[in-house]
């Protein structure tokens, strides 16, 4: 079989034109939105006008139908610009994805077509203030009162949820079954009952709309249900097996921007009357952090074009790819951090801001512990 690692004429005007935008339109700012906390409606704007926003809505519902490689392309520039900036419309594609994978036709129609009309995102909350990585523990009740469900509870650290014009929303309508007994529902912002505490005081991606979700009595119709009673769970964690690949594309972003600010520093930095790039020391720090670049970027297209098969590969290559690059993305960082010295430490310089912004993608969409049960699961089930 033949091997072609070149992209397409197509993919590539499409890696130009996000490059474009992320260099042009967001780097500049990505400080200013980052010490506000406020989330940067106008680049938002702008990304839906270049026409970057919620790329994997289908044609026929008014989007673009990208699949997941090209998801990784625009992710890696976003993430190399601002990775708060990008989890804006990552978290978006996060909502959109169990649509895409459970809704049905006028479901599909109903929920996506409003988002490619206008600058809208989209939102999904599993967590919980108290389940952590169990996330069949849910607390959240969903009470099926005849052609309606009754939702009780909090969601936590839901990205987008008081700017997102729906979420889908994972609730227990029988905490006995656990994984068994959770539902998917759309929820739409303006439903009564529907409030939202936005979180401060985080430590980077502050330009990410961070919220509390809170749920009181709040009616949603039959209809708004993704899939059948019980296969809530399910759907939120084949929704997880994609949406982890962008992740490890904001990953490389963030992994690509330390060296280029490292090795430039280092070129500028002279000690002992020569640039510190001369130094042995200096430079295996940088073929460090370029090799774990390269790598992760290799293993995050892999797992991109895994999914867009319909591989069931993709399942592991995705826990791997956003495992291995958050965690390059966070060393190459805080090495950046290293090379400027004393100067890394503060706010004049980008890499302190790298490091903070790039701590959460081993949190978020599954810690990398979490992924690492994946892969553990996959070795024990196939691995003789």
């Amino acid at each position: 079989m033949a091997l072609d690692f070149s992209l397409t004429e197509e993919q590539i005007e499409l890696q130009k034109l996000a490059r474009r935008f992320a260099r042009e339109q967001v780097a500049p700012v990505a400080r200013e939105y980052d010490e506000k906390e406020e989330v940067p409606w106008l680049l938002v704007e702008k990304l839906y006008e270049i026409g970057l926003l919620n790329v994997s809505i289908p044609e026929e519902n008014g989007g673009l139908g990208l699949g997941l490689v090209e998801e990784v392309i625009i992710g890696e520039e976003l993430g190399w610009a601002d990775m708060g900036f990008y989890t804006i419309p990552m978290a978006s594609e996060l909502g959109i994805t169990p649509v895409l994978i459970a809704g049905n036709a006028e479901q599909k129609e109903r929920f996506l077509r409003p988002l490619t009309e206008k600058p809208a995102l989209a939102a999904f909350a599993l967590s919980e203030p108290g389940n952590g990585s169990d996330a069949a523990a849910l607390k959240t009740r969903a009470e099926r009162v005849g052609d309606h469900y009754v939702l009780n509870g909090t969601k936590m650290w839901i990205s987008n949820a008081a700017e997102a014009e729906w979420t889908v929303v994972f609730a227990t309508f029988d905490p006995e079954l656990r994984h068994k007994g959770v539902v998917a529902l759309v929820v739409e912002r303006d439903r009564d009952g529907v409030s939202f505490n936005k979180i401060h005081g985080k430590m980077g991606q502050r330009a990410a709309p961070t919220h509390e979700m809170v749920l009181e009595d709040v009616k949603v119709p039959l209809e708004n249900r993704l899939g059948e009673e019980g296969e809530g769970f399910k759907i939120a964690m084949l929704t997880l097996d994609k949406t982890r690949i962008p992740v490890a594309a904001g990953s490389v972003g963030v992994a690509r921007r330390a060296l280029e600010e490292a090795a430039k520093y280092a070129k500028e930095r002279e000690a002992f009357g020569r640039p510190i790039i001369d130094f042995q020391a200096i430079q295996f720090k940088l073929a460090d952090m370029m090799i774990g670049l390269e790598t992760a970027r290799m293993y995050t297209y892999y797992a991109a074009w895994l999914a867009d098969r319909g591989d069931p590969r993709h399942i592991y290559a995705s826990a791997i790819a956003k495992a291995y690059a958050s965690e390059i993305a966070f060393d190459a960082a805080n090495e950046a951090i290293q090379i400027h010295g004393g100067y890394g430490y503060v706010s004049d310089f980008p890499v302190e801001k790298l490091l903070r912004d790039v701590k959460l993608n081993q949190i978020y969409e599954g810690t990398n512990e979490i992924q690492r049960v994946i892969v553990a699961r996959h070795i024990k089930k196939n691995i003789p």
